[in-house]
């Protein structure tokens, strides 16, 4: 695959399937047993927690120890260096060995000097999840900035929303290889739909279950389309689902809930005081409309 001057592309994949060995061989820390990479331009890299920083150093030490790293000249460094500083809200601590750091701290500083020193190419990890949630809004906004002047952004992330909103086209990896790239929307609607398959078919794997109840399917009814888990309209949407119960069961209760890619609740209910014999059920839910934006989604 190939990336062009500014753009910005997302790598998404199943843990294990070479997600930052690919990011690590692009920033050359490791070499590949075969085949090539060829980066052109400087390159500013946030792949763990901490990268290239030394923990016997202070706050302030590393931000010129990475700039150095990065190839920045000392006056560059300087220029920017308050700039940096504020970003990563850590001036209490700048002088301070980096080792008393919490990880959330070390992220800060870490990509407040990535970000800061005006590499051509951004190559980040996973590892702004460790952040707090209005920092990684704050990353998200930089980064955008960084993709509009012109830079080139690779980001490897599971918060499938996050690449949604930054990322112009994504790659799919999978067991090493490139299993699907194109449009970001596209590329994260198969990848979501694929994982979702693969969790129905553990779910229904003989023995994978000993409740005394569970689910063993559903389908949408009404509207009708060519797959029976795929809705095309907004509603009105009839959707069944089908329960085995194994043993009688008495004052049971019977719950959904529709979740997003991110396992943010989209829509839930229950119904208490329930009484179930032994047998196959069919439980039927109409609702008036199921407005959710494109994407995929699970029950629960």
């Amino acid at each position: 695959f190939s990336v062009e001057p500014g753009e910005v592309v997302g790598i998404i994949g199943r843990n294990g399937a070479g997600k930052s060995t690919l990011l690590k061989i692009l920033s050359r820390i490791t070499k590949p047993t075969s085949g090539h990479a060829t980066v052109r331009g400087r390159v500013g890299s946030l792949l763990e927690v901490g990268t290239g920083f030394h923990p016997e150093l202070t706050g302030r030490e590393n931000v010129y120890l990475n700039g150095a790293i990065l190839g920045m000249r000392k006056a560059e460094i300087a220029r920017k260096f308050d700039e940096i500083v504020a970003f990563a809200e850590v001036e209490k601590f700048l002088d301070t060995p980096v080792k008393h750091y919490s990880s959330g701290m070390y992220v800060r500083l870490a990509f407040a000097v990535a970000a800061h020193l005006d590499p051509e190419i951004l190559f980040v990890d996973e590892v702004l999840a460790v952040g707090d949630v209005a920092f990684q809004r704050k990353c998200l906004g930089k980064m955008d900035n960084v993709a509009k002047g012109g830079r080139t952004v690779v980001l490897v992330s599971h918060q499938l929303n996050q690449l949604r909103r930054l990322c112009t086209r994504s790659l799919w990896i999978d067991n090493g290889q490139v299993r699907a790239q194109g449009p970001t929307h596209t590329v994260i609607g198969d990848y979501e739909t694929a994982m979702a398959a693969t969790a129905r078919d553990s779910d229904s794997r003989p023995g994978s279950h000993d409740a005394k109840a569970r689910f063993c399917g559903w389908e949408i009814l009404e509207p009708r389309s060519p797959e029976p888990t795929q809705l095309e309209t907004l509603g009105p949407v009839r959707i069944k689902f089908d329960l085995i119960v194994h043993e009688q069961l008495r004052q049971a209760a019977q719950g959904i809930a529709l979740y997003n890619g991110d396992r943010q609740i989209m829509w839930g209910t229950v119904t208490q005081n329930l009484v179930f014999a032994p047998g196959h059920y069919e439980i039927l839910y109409n609702l008036s409309t199921l407005p959710l934006r494109p994407g995929s989604y699970q029950w629960q």
